[in-house]
């Protein structure tokens, strides 16, 4: 009795079905995700030579559990009124080490709202 040992030939794999799922994947994911727009706060940082005369100096100092305006303790809700002036102003912002960038961008978008205010970020 003779056995049949012929090879049997490997049939190669069709990649027409695996780009079609990659496919309906990639599809997938991007009708179901949701895209957020992010808020832009514009900052200028110190720079070299004196500050314009016409303008008020205000010192803000951002720590990690308060905030300090020209050296006066001030909570955070606070802050917008301490700095409304009718003069224009200069908000020079320094941060301690232990402050976060979430803490410095909550400080920016409420100096935003406060008209003849500019503020800079200084270390």
């Amino acid at each position: 009795m003779a056995l049949d040992v012929r090879k049997k030939r490997r049939r190669r794999l069709s990649m027409t079905s695996l780009i079609d799922v990659i496919f309906l994947l990639l599809l997938f994911f991007m009708l179901t995700s949701t895209f957020s727009k992010f808020g832009e706060i514009e900052f200028t940082a110190a720079a070299a030579g004196g500050p314009e005369t016409d303008r008020a100096i205000r010192f803000v100092k951002l720590e990690a559990n308060r905030i300090l305006v020209d050296g006066t303790l001030v909570s955070f809700e606070d802050v917008a009124a301490r700095l409304t002036d009718s003069k224009p102003q200069t908000a020079l912002i320094s941060l301690s080490q232990d402050a976060t960038s979430q803490q410095l961008i909550d400080l920016l978008s409420v100096l935003k709202g406060i008209d003849q205010l500019r503020a800079q970020v200084i270390g």
